[in-house]
């Protein structure tokens, strides 16, 4: 499913215009984008978690030269599953 799939399937369940829905969408991940970017967590329960993690400086091997690289260190987006989705996804009901 891409953002117009969604779009489209979120105007239709809650029964709301395609511009509605594109804004709730786009608010949605703009909030979590600056919550992350603070550092702070997003959690939604049954959902899942958004929040990120650190990465230290590693060095790494480029696969066309085997020569050896230094990546930097980044903060890296991070998402685990809640209990509901996890269940969902597996085909279990909870």
């Amino acid at each position: 499913m891409n953002k117009s799939e969604l779009i489209d399937a979120m105007a239709a369940d809650a029964g709301i215009s395609k511009a509605a829905a594109k804004k709730a969408l786009d608010s949605f991940t703009s909030n979590v984008t600056k919550s992350l970017k603070k550092g702070d967590k997003v959690s939604l329960v049954g959902f899942g978690t958004f929040s990120t993690s650190k990465r230290s400086a590693r060095n790494g091997i480029n696969p066309q030269t085997k020569k050896t690289i230094k990546i930097a260190a980044k903060t890296v987006a991070k998402f685990k599953a809640g209990s509901e989705l996890s269940a969902a996804v597996d085909g279990k009901k909870k």
